[in-house]
């Protein structure tokens, strides 16, 4: 099986001019690798294309056969790493937290520690018969999140 450590290393190496970042590398027992970029602005096929021929160009398909796919992270995909969730300050995001709550909310920080949001909660107030909506800021540890990704709103 090839090391996932050494693909990564490839790929680091590759991608050192600071424009795309390495999001992931998988790899099953089988030698299917799949490794997963991101940008701070877009990936285009190009980016994939370049980084998937310099990492099959130094690995040896004579000792171990491989399958080799370079993606960008989609726009569905849970965000991984504190860069992705940068790259989203000021735009929507869905989040699930421990708890099961979903929250879509405008992402407005995002510290190793945790991430802040702001969105509108509908509450009770006491002399009106329907819920007024409030306008509410809140911060939530990483521990507290399963998931995190970039919410697109087709209406």
């Amino acid at each position: 099986m090839i090391d996932t450590a050494h693909i990564e290393a490839i790929a680091n190496a590759a991608l050192q001019d600071g424009k795309l970042f390495l999001v992931s590398v998988n790899a099953t027992p089988s030698n299917e690798i799949e490794v997963v970029i991101d940008s701070d602005e877009s990936v285009d096929i190009d980016d994939c294309v370049a980084l998937s021929q310099t990492i099959e160009a130094q690995l040896d398909r004579e000792t171990e056969d491989f399958e080799l796919t370079v993606t960008s992270a989609g726009v569905g995909q849970p965000l991984k790493l504190l860069r992705q969730y940068r790259k989203l300050i000021g735009r929507p995001v869905e989040v699930l937290l421990a708890n099961g709550t979903k929250i879509i909310a405008e992402l407005r920080d995002a510290t190793d520690d945790g991430i802040t949001l702001a969105y509108q909660e509908m509450r009770t107030v006491e002399g009106k018969k329907r819920k007024q909506p409030f306008d509410v800021v809140q911060t939530y540890p990483m521990a507290e999140i399963k998931y995190t990704k970039e919410y697109l709103d087709f209406k």
